[in-house]
């Protein structure tokens, strides 16, 4: 099975903003190589470190909350 990587990104980008605490911080308890990713595509700050969280960037942040509310909230009903 080929997995796309992309998706994946997206779907845990989004988990960090269900984890959101002190603005941009969220746990950082996900695979390394999605959050090797993420900082790569300089939505997370570098995730190697002591700390169990990680920073989401301004960009992070932003893409995280749309992330979330496309994937897992209900739309409207009209």
């Amino acid at each position: 099975m080929k997995i796309n990587e992309d998706s994946v990104d997206d779907a845990v980008l989004a988990l960090l903003w269900l984890t959101l605490h002190d603005g941009h911080r969220a746990w950082k308890s996900h695979e390394w190589d999605v959050l090797g990713r993420l900082h790569e595509k300089g939505l997370i700050l570098d995730p190697v470190g002591k700390a169990k969280s990680v920073v989401l960037t301004n960009d992070g942040l932003r893409r995280s909350e749309e992330l979330f509310k496309a994937l897992f909230t209900n739309a409207p009903k009209t």
